[in-house]
């Protein structure tokens, strides 16, 4: 007698239901030991991740308890991401207001719905003949405390929920304008426009710089410039090459991170900059032991202290202490004050 043939699909019996994973097995793996640790990275945040996947990537790199940034950058983005660690994230706050500088690439005669390469085309327009002129009046428009419609695309909530949440379900949001501070539009190169050698159906791009306070989308400034010149425009490529008081970065790739954790940790925490290059944002005041106690423990010191407002408290040796307010009195009250590893419980 032959051998009976195999079962079909419709007849096999119901496959065997796969074991769970072994919690032993998942316990087993081994797990992120994270430590206290204060410092300041500065990040060279690649094309193609989210500044909170940048942030997750190197605080577990460094086995950092507590991390945080200053300002998001789109995923398109790359350049400097300044990134909080420890002590540090009570300064973050401050940061995120500072005044920021980008080099982008604008896309002329394409609009799309994100109002950069990352977004669909929503419609072409052909470029006109432009100037050197003509191109820096338009930009001139947009200097200054001007109104700006942000992107929809964006995560400013509305309702409890990021606009760009919306806006991929589809709904209709109107999106007011705001005004912020544009310190500088500048034209850096228009060589492939200005050449007289365009392909036909080419778009031509702007290099420009920009200089801006919080909230600025550059994407908005983009496709509003584009406006102006009557052709539309998008952000191609964007790139923050400095954020105060950091002017002149030192930065560092996740590959060069990755490299000299595998020389070590005190390698890896030689990148770290202390919590006294962040309090340059501020303007100093200056204290003694006694007073720098006294803060620590949450009690205001008597003044007179200048400038009112807030201000970095620096106490003996240069050693930051903290943010503090100095009010109409000139009396100086604690608001954010460290407490790095090795300090006592009374600050002192």
């Amino acid at each position: 007698m032959s051998a009976n043939p195999p079962p079909t699909d419709a007849g096999a019996p119901p496959a065997a239901t796969p074991r769970p994973r072994s919690k032993r097995r998942q316990s087993d793996r081994p797990r992120t030991q994270f430590r206290k640790l204060d410092g300041i990275l500065l990040l060279d945040k690649p094309r193609g991740m989210s500044s909170n996947q940048a942030l997750q990537r190197v605080r577990h790199l460094f086995r950092a308890e507590k991390g945080g940034h200053t300002g998001s950058l789109d995923p398109l983005a790359t350049g400097l991401l300044p990134v909080c660690f420890g002590e540090a994230t009570k300064i973050a706050g401050g940061l995120l207001g500072a005044r920021k500088a980008y080099t982008t690439v604008a896309r002329l005669g394409q609009v799309t719905d994100t109002d950069d390469a990352d977004g669909e085309i929503l419609r072409e327009r052909p470029v006109p003949t432009l100037t050197v002129e003509a191109i820096d009046a338009a930009l001139s428009q947009l200097v200054g405390r001007i109104q700006q419609r942000p992107p929809i695309y964006s995560a400013l909530k509305r309702g409890g929920e990021p606009l760009y949440a919306k806006a991929r379900r589809g709904e209709t949001v109107e999106v007011e304008t705001r005004p912020v501070d544009v310190h500088a539009f500048e034209l850096q190169s228009a060589a492939d426009l200005l050449d007289g050698v365009l392909e036909p159906g080419a778009n031509p791009q702007l290099r420009l710089h920009v200089e801006c306070g919080s909230g600025t989308y550059v994407r908005s400034l983009v496709r509003d410039l584009g406006e102006l010149l009557g052709c539309g425009a998008h952000v191609a490529e964007l790139r923050r090459t400095w954020v105060d008081p950091f002017r002149d970065p030192r930065m560092w790739t996740l590959e060069d991170l990755q490299a000299l954790a595998a020389r070590g940790e005190p390698q890896l925490e030689a990148c770290l900059l202390d919590l006294e290059a962040g309090m340059l944002a501020w303007p100093p005041v200056h204290v003694d032991a006694r007073q720098a106690a006294r803060l620590q423990n949450g009690q205001d010191v008597p003044g007179p202290y200048a400038p009112a407002g807030e201000v970095a408290i620096v106490g003996p040796h240069g050693r930051a202490e903290g943010l503090g307010q100095v009010g109409a009195d000139g009396r100086l009250k604690p608001q954010r004050m460290f407490r790095r590893a090795g300090d006592s419980d009374t600050g002192a």
